[in-house]
């Protein structure tokens, strides 16, 4: 397989703080860790460029974005929420992270790489078409998704989210699209508090319980994602790789280990390698404890290269 890594120095200019959980040493901890493990060497490396306003405008509304440009601060940190924060780099980093999106769909569609993986911040997935909420500024995974129905003709787009939050953002702006599939498995009842208990055909909603085990969430998603994604045939996949529901990490209970990142990314190729020509486009949403993180990602990027897994001391 090739794989690309996709990133930019400018996601670590956003911050929200040095008590902020999403913080700029998340990708640092990754490169250490991919670095240290030669993974990283494996990779066809490569910088996003920004996406510009007519690729957002696909899942958000302009004036949505010209009033998150004007809050914009020319010095210090302003709140949009109680756990959202702009420091006056920040939508020049979500830029570029939804632009690593877009650049990794030309990359599989262009046959130059097999799959990505697009190491950048902030994450996307609680973004919704009209609010910016949750860490996140702009749907990175949306944009993508649009930018290949929009530019290479992709008529079924599965998007795969398992993040411990449910990706709200993604649900708001694909609900009732039958082109798109969301699947998302999520600790229940949790953040986003929005979207929980709603149905829509096209939203494969799995929740879990606090402290939700590997064989428990395995066993959920081979009953509730494959028979959907069977019988959907994507020709592209994307995936929504929130890491926060490993065991170590503070924001969630669930108790995943690295190795079920590693089964469920194989799982996603495996339907990619049926339906959608390899195609895989991955990008980073959650991951706060940085040592788990880092493990969760090796694990990721290794069942992404076609590699075994083996656990690394």
């Amino acid at each position: 397989m090739i794989t690309a890594y996709l990133t930019h120095p400018h996601c670590v200019l956003h911050h929200m703080g040095p008590e902020h959980p999403e913080s700029p040493e998340r990708l640092e901890a990754i490169r250490a860790r991919l670095s240290l493990s030669g993974l990283l060497q494996q990779t066809m490396q490569g910088d996003a460029k920004e996406a510009d306003d007519e690729a957002l405008a696909r899942v958000h509304p302009l004036r949505h974005l010209k009033a998150l440009e004007k809050c914009v601060p020319d010095e210090g940190i302003v709140t949009l929420d109680s756990d959202t924060m702009m420091n006056p780099e920040s939508l020049k980093a979500a830029r570029v992270a939804a632009g690593a999106v877009i650049r990794g769909v030309d990359q599989v569609y262009k046959r130059q790489a097999d799959n990505v993986f697009c190491a950048v911040r902030p994450p996307g997935h609680h973004a919704e078409a009209a609010d910016a909420m949750g860490f996140c500024f702009y749907n990175n995974v949306a944009v993508g998704a649009a930018h290949a129905r929009a530019k290479y003709g992709a008529r079924r787009i599965a998007i795969l989210d398992f993040d411990v939050h449910q990706c709200n953002g993604t649900i708001d702006i694909f609900k009732n699209d039958p082109d798109v599939l969301v699947c998302t498995s999520f600790q229940y009842p949790f953040y986003p508090w929005r979207y929980l208990r709603s149905e829509w055909q096209n939203v494969v909603n799995t929740p879990l319980e606090a402290g939700t085990d590997s064989a428990a969430f395995r066993s959920a998603i081979e009953r509730q994602w494959l028979p959907a994604l069977h019988a959907f045939k994507p020709d592209l996949v994307m995936l929504s790789a929130g890491f926060d529901a490993h065991r170590e990490d503070p924001m969630g209970d669930l108790c995943l280990e690295d190795e079920d990142f590693y089964w469920v990314t194989h799982l996603a190729m495996e339907i990619a390698a049926l339906y959608a020509d390899n195609r895989v486009v991955s990008v980073l949403e959650g991951g706060y404890n940085l040592t788990s993180l880092a493990s969760s990602s090796e694990a990721h990027l290794k069942a992404l290269l076609g590699l075994p897994f083996t656990d690394t001391p």
